[in-house]
């Protein structure tokens, strides 16, 4: 398996408490960030097949393609649908994560307000990631 994850994220904060709280998991996880939803759907086009990541974390809010608008081009692809994809936000709208989950993310979550839940989140995240 792959121990890459890719993240679509524009806030830098966010960015570097996921990718720390990854990293504090299991040192193996490598995080790649593209704070662009294009050009986040453009790298993951130029990824190989055995190289594909083994989890998709995708903000909500993202410049050029939402975290939603990123879930619905890649259901248009059949080598992405294994990947587990996530959206998170910092809004806990019920609306969003209907939306979200209808169009086949595995969960929404809303970010944290606290350092310590990063850790917990990220856990719960690979959760996720198949074996």
């Amino acid at each position: 398996m792959n121990r890459l994850i890719l993240l679509a994220e524009d806030d830098s904060d966010d960015q570097e408490l996921l990718e720390s709280a990854f990293g504090e998991i299991d040192p193996a996880w490598k995080v790649v960030c593209i704070p662009n939803g294009k050009r986040f759907v453009a790298y993951l086009d130029t990824i190989a097949d055995e190289q594909l990541p083994a989890l998709l974390v995708l903000d909500y809010n993202i410049p050029e393609l939402t975290g939603v608008e990123i879930v619905r081009a890649l259901n248009n692809h059949t080598r992405y649908q294994a990947i587990p994809k996530i959206i998170w936000s910092t809004s806990s709208s019920p609306v969003f994560k209907a939306m979200s989950m209808e169009l086949g993310a595995v969960d929404y979550i809303t970010k944290p307000n606290d350092v310590a839940s990063f850790l917990t989140i990220a856990k719960y995240m690979l959760s996720f990631v198949k074996a």
